[in-house]
């Protein structure tokens, strides 16, 4: 069904600002306090908010993303007022639910039905509700044959499962979510995503705090970047997702000049050997990078240096993953366009431009010299060269994410006419 288009704002956020205050030495013991009552403690104080504002419409699917320790978890805390603001404002417009701490609440010593009913109080349901909706929760947490079981009993996976099929029952104008789509295994993980879809479906307004960056730019209308308690974006899911994976892999440099990485020159004979000097991957503004992006345009660049007179040589570049799989091999022996002399002591630039279409990881350069024609009896190999990151929303499992579209169609039935009988 299509989506609501209401404009009106149900959670409002402004200037908000959260610290807390952790003690330089911990005392643990009653006995510490005793012995050294007049020892003073100091305390440090972290940010862990620092002038956040957004805001989330009503019917809208929100993200909000950052790597571990930006502020998400404190964010959803103080959205659901367990922790207050030191400064700044929030504004709810609805009935709220959390999906924060699953299972809180429960009672290990008792079976599922007396902690389903229990829990779905505590969330806002009727005790009647609660007992009519119990067959349903226990069936969607695929835990009927465990529900004369105590809870202690359960594994941990079997816990959140129950947990969050009792938190879905709740019925409420905002729902606030907390990574709950890792819950269980891959089906039970697919439930979830399908109840969500669902919710979305439906206009339900929801506020979806993620590592995942396929389930961003997959069910999220817009997100937000965090990034040590500030805001880095707001805008729409892909960038959100992309700009995530830039500071989550991105290495801090110490100057705009290229990274110089060691790149030992092996060479196979001593008659023409070349070394590799500086190498970096430039964008298509030439800004240098250390981080690929799947679906934009990079440029594996490296300085040569002839150590001795080079006629007509063949350059291969090799890029390499992990496992040390040829990934990409990019060429002059067929086309013959590195051909030419090339003066020791006179270094060149070489350039492969690509498009990198492989799935998330680490990946290295190598450069191969060799001899006219074919190339394959190497002058020079230099492993090693260059070590970058490819990331992207999505990883599919293959050793590429290369563009595609699936589709399903459904199979006409097809009835044959008899040939007649003679």
């Amino acid at each position: 069904m299509p989506r609501p288009a209401a404009q009106d704002v149900v959670i409002g956020v402004s200037g908000a600002r959260k610290s807390f205050r952790i003690p330089r030495e911990a005392t643990h013991t009653l006995k510490e306090h005793a012995l050294h009552p007049f020892r003073r403690r100091g305390h440090d104080e972290f940010t862990a908010l620092e002038d956040v504002s957004f805001d989330v419409r009503r019917g809208e699917f929100y993200g909000v993303v950052g790597r571990n320790g930006s502020g998400k978890s404190t964010l959803l805390k103080c959205l659901a007022g367990i922790y207050g603001l030191d400064r700044g404002r929030i504004v709810i417009d609805g009935r709220m639910s959390t999906f924060i701490e699953l299972g809180v609440g429960f009672n290990p010593d008792l079976a599922a039905r007396d902690n389903v009913i229990m829990n779905g109080i505590m969330l806002g349901l009727t005790a009647r509700e609660a007992q009519a909706r119990y067959d349903q929760i226990i069936d969607f947490a695929e835990l009927r044959e465990f529900q004369e079981l105590k809870l202690k009993n359960y594994s941990s996976g079997m816990y959140v499962r129950l947990a969050f099929s009792v938190a879905i029952q709740v019925e409420a104008d905002i729902l606030l979510v907390d990574e709950v789509l890792a819950v269980g295994d891959a089906n039970f993980q697919q439930k979830c995503f399908d109840v969500f879809n669902d919710l979305r479906d439906a206009g339900q307004t929801v506020l979806f705090v993620t590592h995942d960056m396929g389930s961003v730019t997959r069910m999220c209308d817009r997100a937000l970047l965090l990034e040590h308690g500030n805001v880095v974006m707001i805008g729409e899911p892909d960038a959100v997702a992309n700009r995530y994976l830039e500071l989550n892999f991105a290495r801090e440099q110490a100057s705009s000049e290229p990274e110089v990485q060691a790149a030992p020159a092996v060479s196979t004979a001593e008659d023409a050997p070349v070394e590799a000097g500086q190498s970096w991957i430039e964008n298509d503004r030439g800004e240098h990078v250390s981080t690929c992006i799947q679906g934009q345009r990079y440029s594996f660049v490296m300085t040569v240096h002839p150590l001795a007179e080079l006629r007509d040589p063949a350059f291969t570049v090799l890029v390499l993953n992990e496992h040390h799989q040829d990934m990409l091999v990019a060429t002059t022996a067929f086309d013959r366009s590195g051909e030419g002399r090339y003066e020791a002591g006179e270094p060149f630039d070489l350039a492969v431009t690509f498009d990198p279409r492989f799935r998330p990881g680490r990946y290295s350069c190598t450069l191969i010299v060799g001899h006219p024609g074919s190339g394959k009896t190497e002058l020079t190999r230099c492993d090693g060269v260059l070590s970058f990151v490819i990331s992207g929303p999505h990883a599919t499992g293959g050793l590429t994410d290369l563009p595609n579209e699936l589709t399903l169609r459904r199979a006409e039935l097809r009835v044959e006419q008899a040939a007649p009988r003679t």
